[in-house]
């Protein structure tokens, strides 16, 4: 589902430009012809590169985002130091969405020449993470600071219209789209292992592009059915990643080392962990739930 997150930015695109006003659809199936050869891709080292240059765009989109952020900005008073009640769970759902880069972590690490690098406090990991977060605080303190309650959940789509905002628009744009090949490699790999079984040889091949490209067409009904994702953000982030990303690796932790000496701290940090998660889970849900109801029932 991520390349179909930028179509907002097509769609402002090709509307600016050429004055168009077609519905979202249609642009989800022109996204869709790129998304195809773009997922199909089998190994990691076909998928990094492709992967690196979306990484490039969406610096080069972040940097001009925050130089347009800081222009004329208005004092901090004139915002809202907290959110709502109602607003807070959404927040954390949203924020436990963003670890969906999650399942690429072992993947890499087992195609790494030195996967001991990847690990430690100057691991790859630890300083990946650590520049992930300070992006993610420094993007959304100084949208909110600079655009307020008018910040769209697209933070792009609040760029003033000229040529440099466009090309951010493009750039942000295919950089989910050649990153999608990556974020799907790990769920194709689950999918092909509990199925591989039944081909031979001489056709698990061409099985398996089969098997994933309809899983790639899978995800374009899914896109088509439900255009606006924003509801279901907050859905996916407490249900789906709340449960994966945070309750059963607590679990497992707790119940791998159980024999072992008692640790305080591990136990305690995994019972927080645990039920942050769960409290996630359950007001994320509710909050969203409503959210969709809004948005598709009224």
């Amino acid at each position: 589902m991520r390349p179909f997150q930028g179509v907002s930015n097509w769609i402002e695109i090709i509307n600016n430009r050429f004055g168009t006003d077609y519905h979202i659809r249609w642009y989800i199936i022109l996204v869709a012809f790129l998304v195809v050869p773009l997922g199909i891709g089998r190994t990691l080292k076909f998928l990094v590169p492709v992967s690196a240059f979306g990484i490039i765009f969406i610096i080069f989109g972040l940097a001009v985002t925050c130089y347009y952020a800081l222009i004329d900005l208005p004092p901090i008073k004139e915002r809202n130091y907290v959110a709502t009640p109602e607003e807070i769970p959404v927040f954390f759902s949203t924020i436990v969405f963003a670890m969906e880069g999650i399942g690429t972590v072992l993947p890499i690490e087992k195609s790494m020449k030195n996967p001991d690098h990847f690990r430690g406090i100057r691991g790859v990991l630890s300083i990946s993470m650590t520049l992930i977060v300070t992006l993610y605080s420094a993007i959304g303190f100084l949208g909110y600071l600079k655009f307020g309650e008018k910040t769209e959940a697209n933070i792009t789509l609040n760029l003033p219209h000229n040529w440099l905002s466009e090309i951010v628009k493009l750039l942000v744009a295919l950089s989910i789209l050649f990153t999608y090949g990556l974020q799907f490699c790990v769920p194709t790999e689950i999918v092909w292992d509990q199925i591989k079984h039944k081909f031979n040889s001489k056709n698990d091949n061409i099985a398996y592009y089969v098997m994933r490209g309809g899983l790639i067409l899978g995800t374009v009904v899914i896109a088509l059915i439900i255009p606006n994702l924003g509801p279901f953000i907050g859905i996916v982030g407490a249900l789906c990643l709340a449960t994966l990303g945070l309750f059963i690796p607590s679990v497992i932790e707790i119940v791998t080392f159980w024999e072992e000496e008692a640790n305080c701290w591990r136990l305690s940090k995994n019972i927080f962990i645990m039920l942050f998660s769960l409290m996630t889970t359950i007001s994320g849900c509710s909050i969203s739930i409503q959210e969709v109801i809004k948005t598709y029932l009224h």
